[in-house]
């Protein structure tokens, strides 16, 4: 039995065989063959075979990302159709009597340093796409199985970490757990196991070679078991019934109010990275969703993402939502979110530079495709924008400025426009200070303690040395959080929280004695929140 050490992203015990995601990497020979056409039949039928891999990939990555951000999956079936790449590889079999995986290689190689050495940035990006071609039919020819592609077992996934378009290749429903040898808290992987309601461990750097071993996570603790004795797994299996039980008894609070025994009413809604995230929204019986990180779409395309593809998704989940209010967050990247296609400079401190609202209002025309496609998408649910990392008036006034340009230009091309609430995230000192001026120009609140517990406290989130010295429950955060709350209601405006303190339930009672509106937390916290809530 091996005892490994990380940081808990997400509470939660799981049990399981520990499955390794990733490409796995095949060592290719040159071998000599005696029948080429035996050969060449036999890569042919590798291309079919990764064909239709990549059919599946495309399908499933429309159904939950949208045709844009699937096209890749398009491209590289089209590679495997282009006449110079299967010449090559058939020549090599053909001319040289060599094996299928080394020809497939090579050519692949050389139509990579080819297009890397283009001008044209469109043609250098097919570089890596010919790359991942040729590697999925190599594995395929060595009969190795593709890492992460499909799961014969419910298993807790190992990787070095989950990049949001590698979860497109996930059968969810056999996740039992995430473990990853870097990553943070706040890493996307993290924010995929909240919102999928399952354990997930970061930073356990000495998780190598436990492909199909047996394991267990524990959530809380922040360890990985690997191949537990008999004494520890019957314990362990005794945690997992109990977690069990107390999770039928919290599907019990499904379809009641958040009230609290005197009355007062809470909203508590969920917080989403994507359209495929409204399931657990829904299956966790949030009253609506209080944040949709919109960046994600972003995060997830090989370009801008367009109006037409961000108003498929934000119409998707108003739609399922079924009239519930949508907090949609306007692009949120920079800092520790970079996207290569906005060539975002290197920055000393990035936490403190050039992203968010201050990336929207110099790329304007970037902003107002994803304010349009918002726009459209209200004639459809009850969908608000919400603005992140607002620091002064003049910043909320200029948004909505060209807010209300878009919708004239919408009602002048016969577009329907819903009614929009419109918002900012109070995430700097300086929204708090002037909270009472902000109140003025808005109809809600949105409280992001995590950003705001680290500019308050000037300690970096992501650096892991700094952890001793991070305490969300600084009396300074919760007095910001007060001093927030009672500007919004003195302005008549409701205020709420969606940072990870909202699903803090040894804070619940605290929030609501401070008045506040609204906790936005991951899906798999709502009906945990809501214990506490009736039971105050």
């Amino acid at each position: 039995m091996k005892v490994l050490s990380g940081k808990a992203a997400f509470k939660g015990v799981a049990i399981g065989k520990i499955r390794e995601f990733g490409e796995k990497k095949v060592e290719v020979n040159r071998t000599s063959v005696s029948d080429v056409e035996a050969e060449i039949a036999r890569f042919e039928a590798a291309r079919d075979t990764a064909a239709s891999q990549l059919g599946v990939l495309y399908e499933k990555a429309v159904a939950e990302v949208g045709e844009e951000n699937a096209a890749i999956f398009e491209v590289h079936q089209m590679m495997l159709e282009d006449e110079d790449y299967l010449d090559g590889i058939k020549g090599m079999i053909r001319d040289e009597q060599l094996n299928a995986e080394y020809a497939v290689s090579v050519t692949g190689q050389n139509f990579s340093e080819i297009f890397a050495a283009m001008d044209d940035d469109y043609m250098k990006e097919r570089a890596a796409d010919v790359k991942d071609i040729s590697a999925r039919v190599v594995r395929i020819l060595a009969g190795v199985e593709e890492g992460g592609a499909a799961m014969e077992e419910p298993s807790i996934l190992v990787a070095e970490d989950l990049a949001p378009s590698e979860t497109l290749q996930l059968d969810r429903s056999k996740v039992l757990a995430f473990v990853t040898r870097k990553g943070s808290t706040n890493s996307h992987t993290a924010i995929l196991a909240r919102t999928m309601n399952i354990p997930a461990l970061v930073m356990v750097s000495e998780a190598e070679h436990v492909d199909g071993l047996m394991g267990i996570v524990d959530g809380k603790e922040g360890k990985l078991i690997v191949e537990p004795d008999e004494e520890t797994l019957k314990d362990y299996r005794d945690k997992l019934e109990a977690q069990k039980k107390e999770q039928e008894l919290l599907n019990s609070l499904k379809g009641k109010p958040s009230v609290t025994k005197d009355g007062r009413k809470i909203n508590l809604y969920a917080n989403i990275g994507g359209v495929e995230d409204v399931e657990a929204v829904l299956a966790n019986d949030a009253e609506g969703i209080g944040l949709f990180r919109s960046e994600f779409l972003y995060l997830q395309s090989n370009d801008y993402p367009s109006e037409e593809q961000q108003f498929e998704a934000y119409k998707a989940v108003a739609e399922k939502m079924g009239g519930k209010r949508v907090i949609i967050r306007t692009l949120d990247i920079g800092a520790d979110k970079q996207i290569d296609y906005f060539e975002l400079d290197k920055e000393e401190n990035p936490a403190l530079g050039y992203r968010a609202v201050r990336i929207c209002l110099n790329k304007r025309e970037v902003f107002k495709t994803q304010l349009r496609a918002l726009c459209r998408a209200s004639a459809y649910g009850r969908i608000a924008i919400m603005v992140p990392m607002i620091i002064s008036v003049w910043e909320v006034q200029t948004v909505k400025e060209i807010l209300e340009k878009i919708k004239e230009e919408l009602r002048e091309e016969g577009r329907e426009v819903g009614e929009i609430e419109f918002g900012i995230m109070i995430e700097t000192p300086a929204s708090v200070i002037i909270a009472d001026e902000l109140a003025k120009e808005v109809d809600f609140f949105s409280i992001g303690t995590n950003d705001l517990t680290q500019y308050t406290l000037a300690i970096d989130r992501q650096n892991a040395k700094l952890d001793m010295f991070y305490n969300a429950h600084h009396p300074a955060i919760l007095r910001m959080i007060k001093m927030v709350v009672d500007a919004a209601h003195k302005e008549g405006i409701w205020a709420g929280i969606c940072g990870e303190l909202g699903a803090d339930t040894t804070l619940t009672e605290e929030f609501v004695n401070m008045g506040v509106d609204e906790l936005s937390v991951s899906p798999g916290m709502v009906l945990p929140v809501r214990n506490k809530v009736v039971n105050m």
